[in-house]
């Protein structure tokens, strides 16, 4: 495969053009083309000055994606505690620096003491065990909606996703009015990146997740049941089928949680307080 201008990015580009060869595969025909795919770049990730994590992302909405990562962690529990985040490129990819308060630092130290490994699925090692089953703050908001929000969400998904039109090969997290009106969309080419961005996003423009639901164009793990809980959304809407973690810890929370959601119909994993009519 010739590869063109697959030199390692230094702009906050989200995808590059390949040359490329189709093949045939059910019957003969071979064309050459040029193909757009989505950029993929280390991204490390420093708080305070310390070296937290390095996650694969598409280098976009950096300053969105930094936010949410650190209200999703628990590193900040308001937007406010962010006093400011710098998104530098390097060598090989991005580096994104956050600066908190001193208080808040100590947590975000104490947390990179603890991490034993990190991957695109979450956090990894018997230390993190009793972390990941730790109770989830229960979810008090309450949204008015119906399935015909949910349909109308789906079907203006698309028109939120250049990247994912272009190259088809990237994640969408929205944010949905009770009616189904998309307000806000991020993409990136992983699922939890996607989110982090849009959490980032929705506190940067002062809009509160409670207000709404979030769509994603993903399979459902406990990861995305939990940003979206520690987000304070109470409804989680996914195109693919929902993990046994991510279910239960749905139904822990008091999450409405919407899985395989398709134009014609939807599976209701959870509905605790009967948010769709």
């Amino acid at each position: 495969m010739n590869q063109a201008n697959a030199k390692p990015d230094t702009s906050a580009q989200k995808m590059i053009d390949l040359a490329v060869r189709q093949i045939g595969l059910a019957a003969p025909g071979d064309a050459a083309l040029v193909r757009s795919v989505p950029i993929e770049a280390p991204v490390s990730i420093e708080v305070g000055g310390i070296g937290y994590a390095v996650m694969m992302a598409t280098p976009a909405d950096l300053e969105d994606y930094a936010l949410g990562f650190a209200l999703g962690e628990g590193l900040v529990e308001t937007p406010g505690q962010v006093r400011r985040i710098d998104a530098h490129p390097v060598e090989g990819g991005w580096a994104l620096r956050i600066w908190l308060p001193p208080e808040r630092n100590e947590i975000a130290l104490e947390r990179a003491r603890k991490r034993v490994s990190e991957s695109s699925c979450g956090l990894c090692g018997i230390e993190n065990i009793e972390q990941i089953l730790r109770p989830l703050p229960p979810l008090a908001a309450r949204i008015a909606t119906d399935r015909t929000a949910i349909a109308a969400a789906l079907a203006a998904l698309r028109d939120h996703q250049p990247l994912g039109r272009a190259t088809g090969a990237v994640h969408a997290a929205a944010f949905c009015s009770p009616a189904g009106e998309i307000l806000h969309a991020r993409e990136d080419v992983g699922r939890h990146n996607a989110l982090d961005k849009l959490i980032g996003a929705l506190a940067r423009a002062g809009i509160d997740p409670a207000s709404g639901f979030i769509l994603l164009s993903a399979r459902c793990s406990y990861e995305l049941v939990e940003k979206t809980v520690r987000a304070g959304c109470p409804m989680l809407v996914t195109i693919s089928a929902p993990t046994s973690l991510a279910a239960e810890r749905a139904a822990q929370a008091g999450l409405t949680l919407v899985t395989l959601a398709r134009a014609d119909s939807a599976l209701v994993v959870s509905d605790p307080n009967g948010l769709i009519a």
